[in-house]
């Protein structure tokens, strides 16, 4: 185990529990003896070896020689590689833990193979306590070394309700760590949408933090939000109060600093792959600016005091019974915007694995994310794993063709609009809900306003359009030129 902070540590842990031996090493000594301090107090202080150097630590692995990185993404994994590589044999394998790019996953991939090394780029899902506990792990990369490492996974990982394990192999390249990013994407949408919901519950209804705790904890027991890990943590967080008496909620600040400090680097990523393959994603990008904004508080402060005013968020006057009915509104709204997070990401997915070849399997993404994971949710896993169980892996995989996605988001699209009607006339912040409403509206279609957004285009830049009259035909030029002025 490379790396041995709050994740590596924790696996390290995890390892040692299920009978095997893990050889340590990490820059930081501090980090190395706490996982043993760990250790010895659980009782495995017999299966944890601390070592210095790389050479002591690949003298004490068999053969072949099995690596975990957990490190911090981008150079870190290239330094240890360049330090490992004298004693690199053909046959060993590097699993690759952190949250790193994918395209750096493939490099590595296509210069280890010389020396007859296997690089696994590996997701790892669920934060600290599962990667103690059992996490979701989705590893890509050669079959040859996955079927090597995946007993070995197999023993530690996160299991669903019928006792399966929540790892498998998910593609070819870097189809792994891949995966793990369109999951953070999908994640910060999730997570936008409920603090959304859950801003709209305490400051526009009124709702004190534990009748919100109760509401969630329903949410998470029943209906479309069942089995939803970011909905009961939620509810717990509402409920959780300190030594004093007092919410911890009450006491944290409104910021996001994770991607501006540059320990977080997979909203960008998923994002600029969204643009990239062009599949629009907005209730993911929308998720990824408000973390912008408000990793900067002191920004906002500036800018509040500078307009005099900052949009305060007012009441939604209601009677008890049109509480009940807003409330459920809210529920569906937060659930459809859950949804299009999943649609909008496995789009992504589908999209760059067509231009990669990957053969990512997506029932076995399905799998990996039924437990472990911070996008656990059981109801929308149950829908996709009926339709990719069924379907081929060469069908088209695009969610929004799929009759019973539809439905879903028809059936919620009411309620959802409700919702930002209401929101919107109480001044809440609600960027990823009104994204997924405008996302509903524009994926099923046939009259944009880029109608006439194309027409400006051909004027003043002989952009070309399609007839209506026309075929609808593959998004290429169009055919036709007016000449609205001459030149």
């Amino acid at each position: 185990m490379i790396g041995c902070g709050s994740m590596g540590g924790g696996m390290a842990l995890l390892f040692a529990e299920h009978g095997l031996t893990v050889s340590l090493n990490d820059p930081s000594e501090d980090n190395v003896n706490s996982v043993l301090e760990a250790a010895k107090k659980e009782g495995l202080q017999d299966k944890l070896e601390k070592h210095e150097s790389y050479q002591d630590l690949c003298k004490s692995l068999g053969s072949p020689k099995v690596f975990l990185f957990s490190l911090p993404h981008g150079a870190a994994g290239d330094t240890v590689i360049e330090g490992l590589h004298p004693y690199l044999e053909r046959g060993d394998i590097i699993i690759d833990a952190a949250n790193e790019d994918w395209k750096n996953t493939q490099r590595r991939q296509g210069e280890m193979i010389a020396q007859g090394v296997h690089y696994v780029g590996m997701g790892v899902s669920g934060g600290y306590q599962a990667a103690r506990r059992g996490p979701s792990m989705c590893p890509g990369g050669d079959e040859k070394a996955l079927d090597v490492v995946l007993p070995l996974l197999e023993k530690v990982a996160a299991r669903d309700g019928k006792g399966r394990p929540c790892v498998g192999k998910v593609g070819f390249g870097g189809a792994g760590h891949y995966v793990k990013m369109i999951h953070n994407g999908i994640e910060h949408g999730m997570m936008s949408s409920i603090a959304e919901a859950w801003q709209i519950m305490n400051l526009c209804l009124g709702m004190t933090y534990e009748e919100i705790g109760d509401v969630l904890a329903k949410w998470n027991s029943e209906g479309e939000l069942r089995g939803t890990f970011l909905i009961d943590i939620g509810a717990q967080i509402c409920k959780q109060k300190d030594e004093n008496g007092k919410h911890v909620l009450g006491t944290v600040q409104d910021k996001v600093v994770q991607d501006v400090d540059g320990s977080e680097g997979t909203g960008i990523w998923s994002n600029m792959e969204a643009i990239r393959l062009h599949i629009p994603a907005p209730t993911l990008a929308t998720a990824h600016f408000i973390r912008l904004a408000s990793a900067d508080r002191a920004q906002r402060l500036h800018a509040e005091e500078t307009s005099g005013s900052q949009f305060p968020t007012e009441n939604i006057k209601q009677t008890d019974d049109e509480r009940q009915a807003f409330l459920e509104d809210l529920r569906m709204a937060t659930y459809v915007a859950c949804l299009a997070s999943f649609v909008q990401g496995m789009n992504i997915v589908d999209a760059v694995d067509r231009e990669n070849k990957w053969y990512i399997d997506f029932s076995t993404v399905v799998q990996v994310w039924r437990n472990g994971c911070i996008i656990q949710a059981d109801y929308i896993a149950d829908m996709l794993e009926q339709i990719w169980n069924v379907r081929g892996k060469e069908e088209n995989r695009n969610l929004l063709y799929e009759k019973r996605i539809a439905q879903e988001l028809k059936d919620g699209f009411p309620s959802l609009r409700r919702v930002v009607t209401k929101s919107v006339e109480a001044n809440a912040v609600i960027p990823s809900l009104s994204a997924t409403l405008e996302y509903l509206k524009f994926s099923e279609n046939t009259r944009l306003p880029t109608q006439f957004y194309e027409a400006e285009l051909d004027y003043f830049g002989k952009h070309m359009f399609d007839l209506k009259s026309e075929p609808a035909g593959e998004p290429v030029t169009g055919k036709h030129h007016f000449e609205w002025k001459p030149a």
